[in-house]
């Protein structure tokens, strides 16, 4: 089965990438990844930093055990990054 794509052997359907804004900027996601992803892809490592000390965080477990990846999204407060899925128009702010 040369030349055949992966994709019809799935049965999957990619949908387009789109965009959210992070701080005001946009940044690319791929539908199904998390704001986590989306903001390691873009290069963004880190994006808070601790109330004590100034320690810089980002993604550290990846998995939803640590509270490191905080962000706000849609104005909720306190979420994962690394749990919650990007969605087209998301505003995510970080802190």
């Amino acid at each position: 089965m040369t030349g055949a794509s992966p994709y019809r052997l799935v049965g999957a359907r990619p949908e387009p990438e789109f965009e959210v804004r992070v701080d005001g900027r946009p940044v690319p996601v791929v539908p199904g990844q998390t704001v986590g992803a989306a903001l390691h892809a873009a290069g963004v490592r880190t994006w808070r930093t601790t109330r004590f000390g100034g320690r810089r965080r980002g993604l550290f477990c990846g998995i939803g055990v640590c509270f490191d990846c905080l962000v706000t999204v849609n104005g909720v407060e306190n979420l994962r990054a690394c749990l919650t899925e990007a969605r087209p128009g998301d505003e995510v702010t970080t802190s």
